[in-house]
């Protein structure tokens, strides 16, 4: 498109704290409509498609793509087939609780044949503290780098060859050059993606 140009972007967002409300309720028809109406504001601008760099609500998406006015990219789609591309067998699975613990990961990587494994039970419990309570709040503390480090590096020991960062805050403080395995940054595979949709639809 030529130096400093890019396809014209609409954003809209409800606030953390109405999304957490259903959330916490484990209520994805709730986080659905937040979306929806995200949506529908944003076709008013002249959006033609839409994205949400947010892993851990694509838990709604079964209910959001049915209804929704615009086509959407899938976050989780595109880290599978980035996967795929590069040739990774395993993969690490890294997020909030939500999506650790989620169906959404295990759908889309059994769909491309690639295996996975999630942190354990207390690394699940305190990703999803430090990803709240410190990134969340722009804080990042040594200890937490480490820990992400050391949960990666048990992970390789398992067989993963690769590692999603499944959650906008974590690519913060992680990434190739301080992690134990190749990194799969969700929310910049999603931009990649839209940026090349956007060009080939000439949106």
């Amino acid at each position: 498109m030529g130096t400093h140009a890019h396809p014209e972007i609409s954003m809209h967002t409800h606030s953390l704290a109405e999304y957490m409300v259903p959330t916490l309720r484990d209520d994805w028809r709730g986080v659905a409509q937040l979306m929806l109406d995200s949506a529908h504001k944003l076709k008013a601008t002249g959006a033609e498609f839409l994205i949400c760099p947010d892993n851990t609500i694509h838990r709604a998406f079964e209910f959001v793509a049915p209804e929704s006015p615009l086509p959407w990219l899938h976050i989780v789609e595109e880290v599978a087939s980035e996967a795929k591309r590069r040739g990774f067998k395993r993969l690490a699975v890294t997020g909030t609780q939500y999506t650790m613990r989620g169906p959404v990961y295990p759908q889309k990587l059994r769909e491309v044949g690639i295996d996975y494994r999630v942190p354990n039970a207390a690394e699940i419990d305190e990703i999803n503290r430090i990803i709240f309570d410190e990134l969340v709040n722009g804080i990042f503390e040594p200890e937490g780098v480490r820990y992400f480090q050391q949960v990666i590096e048990r992970m390789k020991n398992d067989g993963c060859d690769a590692v999603v960062l499944g959650c906008t805050e974590i690519p913060l403080i992680i990434s190739d050059e301080n992690s134990a395995l190749p990194t799969l940054d969700s929310t910049r595979l999603l931009a990649r993606a839209a940026l090349r949709f956007a060009l080939d639809n000439e949106v």
